[in-house]
């Protein structure tokens, strides 16, 4: 489990440091209950149905909405997120709990927990701190469901504008069309981003202490060219022409590529939910 953190963050250059409408609750989980335990056999389980290693074949509307069904019932406690988890350092102040040893909270680490990883796909979590940031990224030839576990997260996420329209000044930017913006508070429906619609490039801030659990299929993989790309964005007018002014102009965003930022902190966590039968 910790080799393939290793490699995960490896392939991505993190530092390691220290929707669905809603419906029965009750009946989706007798109805998508795993015959071998508990949700995170059936999410592990419906995945290895769904998925393939090289994610080339397009995933049917129906393989969608049932696998975000079934996320759509998940909580923390499935996955073993105790209550603990969801406390922060509200009430310690803004530089936390000892005088001595103060950090600022946007310095405090987003912790990985990797649940399981293979060729098909990866099933993981984020647990940000308040005002934690993962910046904006891509998910190249992927398919990401996203499902906030507890908390509030802003999601500001964007499309690639095809075809592609390139421009040199300042260096190449390209650009790109927003698909999302907006806050996400659990419990809420799971989100769904594809390889070019849905908001494939995407940043999350954490409004309050919050936790995510991601499905990537397929994983990331430097060596199948599926490299995890960090971008700026930039107003539309920053490099168009005055004579191209557009009433919709705020819907669009010029992103170019930039190296790992070196406030992005990350820590391996562990796994405490129900193991997974393999």
């Amino acid at each position: 489990m910790l080799r393939n953190l290793r490699k995960f963050a490896r392939d991505n250059r993190w530092l390691l440091r220290n929707g669905a409408p809603f419906f029965s609750t009750k009946r989706a989980s007798m109805a998508l209950e795993s015959p071998r335990g508990p949700k995170v056999q059936a999410l592990y389980d419906l995945c290895r149905q769904t998925f393939t290693p090289s994610g080339t074949t397009p995933l049917s509307s129906h393989s969608v909405q049932k696998l975000s069904s079934l996320l759509d019932t998940i909580g923390p406690a499935d996955v073993g997120l105790s209550e603990d988890a969801l406390e922060d350092d509200h009430g310690h102040g803004f530089f936390g709990l000892n005088g001595l040893d103060r950090v600022p909270r946007w310095a405090q680490p987003i912790t990985y927990i990797d649940i399981h990883e293979c060729e098909s796909f990866t099933m993981c979590i984020f647990c940000f701190p308040s005002s934690a940031v993962i910046p904006l990224h891509d998910h190249p030839a992927m398919t990401v469901f996203s499902k906030v576990l507890y908390g509030s997260l802003h999601v500001k996420a964007y499309d690639w504008v095809e075809p592609a329209r390139v421009l040199n000044k300042r260096g190449p930017v390209r650009l790109s069309k927003l698909a999302v913006d907006n806050v996400l508070t659990a419990p809420c429906p799971t989100s769904v981003l594809y390889p070019n619609t849905g908001g494939n490039l995407h940043c999350f801030t954490a409004i309050t202490p919050c936790a995510m659990l991601d499905i990537l299929s397929p994983p990331y993989s430097e060596d199948a060219g599926r490299r995890c790309t960090y971008y700026c964005d930039y107003p539309y007018f920053t490099f168009a022409n005055k004579d191209e002014k557009s009433d919709e102009e705020e819907n669009y965003a010029w992103l170019a590529e930039t190296g790992t930022p070196d406030d992005l902190y990350m820590r391996p966590g562990k796994y405490n939910g129900p193991a997974i039968e393999i």
